[in-house]
């Protein structure tokens, strides 16, 4: 048999031609079988796996969103109004009416659908509206810093999640502090349950791919924030750049080890060599799984409220539980029809407009004089936000 001797260059060539011509046969099954995954990969990540694999992102994300970006805006909301010593019945509203309007059960049904996230600018606008769902007004600059706040404080829980399922556990988080804010109001307090339990119902059977899913959608959201928080730097969790520090010592994920052993197995998978080595840092086992039920011990803390101190027990009643309900649900009324709206692209112009001039002349509560909270964020605090480096 003849042997064919080829130059260098024509190897190179073949070998390319060779690596091309497999290209394409991998594109094309992949389109007949429409991107499908295989068994393998299904048992091993699941859909949401394969969807990680090939870019796509999750139309899951909209509610993990929104609900924590909500209970970081209470957060810091109760926390202002408790420092500027707002009159307790008028705090009270606007939390109550706050939490009303973000719970609402036709919003909750329009948000829970498989969606898209909203763009910056979008969701920005949905925040603004809901911060003014009460008697509070607050100014821009007051906005624009409570926003960041959100924001930020919501990027370093994400990142420091120790396994991506634990978002789920962190919006647990922020529901039970919720639930804590609310006062004399039992139908808001089933209002957060439900959504409680249809956090639960669509997230609790999500394999491990679609959690991490999850997460890339997120951290793809946030990796243009780079705000920097005086409490962050503070506590030496974020660098100067804007960007967080992440922890080399702790628990680690629930149902892994303790890294420094490497495992070496045959062909058989019995283990055949162990090698020890140095991590550098303090990694220890956790105690236990944070509870995913309606009640229990979450045992993470991220999302809890880092803004909270001790207060005195509340002696005073509520304003009427019917005004309450009729203003919130004008409010949620508002916002529901907005967020329809931006969905709705070009044909959206007209009724955002419209919509924006209803809701400016819309009494929003039963109180003549509103609160008007436009040093949210007085210099004497050294304005909590201390700049921002956004790219």
């Amino acid at each position: 048999m003849a042997v064919i001797a080829l130059s260098p260059t024509e190897r190179r060539s073949a070998q390319h031609n060779a690596h091309l011509t497999r290209r394409r046969i991998l594109i094309g099954r992949a389109a007949a079988a429409k991107t499908a995954p295989s068994d393998w990969l299904s048992r091993c990540l699941g859909d949401g796996g394969w969807r990680l694999a090939t870019g796509a992102m999750s139309a899951r994300t909209l509610p993990l969103l929104f609900l924590n970006l909500g209970g970081e805006m209470l957060y810091i909301l109760d926390q202002r109004l408790r420092a500027q010593s707002i009159p307790g019945e008028k705090a009270r509203k606007v939390m109550n009416d706050i939490i009303t309007t973000m719970f609402n059960k036709k919003f909750m049904e329009e948000l829970f659908k498989p969606q898209e996230l909203y763009s910056k600018k979008a969701l920005r606008t949905v925040y603004d509206r809901l911060a003014h769902a009460s008697i509070m007004r607050l100014n821009q600059a007051s906005m624009d810093k409570l926003y960041d706040l959100m924001t930020m404080a919501f990027k370093y829980q994400v990142l420091l999640c120790p396994r991506p399922k634990d978002i789920l556990l962190v919006t647990f988080n922020h529901l039970d502090a919720i639930k804590d804010f609310i006062c004399d109001a039992p139908g808001i307090l089933n209002q957060v349950d439900e959504t409680f339990r249809q956090l639960i119902e669509m997230y609790g059977c999500l394999s491990a791919g679609e959690f991490q899913l999850i997460r890339q959608t997120l951290l793809i959201f946030f990796q243009d924030m780079h705000i920097r928080v005086s409490i962050f730097l503070k506590d030496k969790v974020q660098n100067s750049n804007g960007r967080f520090v992440l922890p080399i010592s702790g628990p680690v994920p629930w149902g892994t080890e303790v890294p420094g052993v490497i495992r070496m197995f045959n062909c058989n998978g019995d283990e055949v060599k162990r090698t020890e080595f140095t991590t550098g840092g303090n990694y220890v086992t956790p105690q236990r799984e944070g509870s995913f039920e309606l009640y229990g011990d979450r045992v993470l803390k991220l999302g809890t409220n880092m803004y909270s101190v001790s207060r005195p027990a509340e002696t005073h009643t509520s304003g009427s539980s019917k005004t309450l309900a009729s203003s919130a649900k004008v409010n949620a009324f508002l916002i529901l029809s907005l967020v329809k709206l931006m969905t709705l692209a070009a044909r959206c112009v007209s009724k955002v407009c419209r919509w924006s001039h209803m809701a400016e002349g819309f009494p929003l509560g039963s109180f003549t004089t509103p609160i008007r909270l436009y040093t949210l964020f007085p210099p004497s605090l050294n304005s909590w936000v201390t700049g921002s480096s956004i790219h």
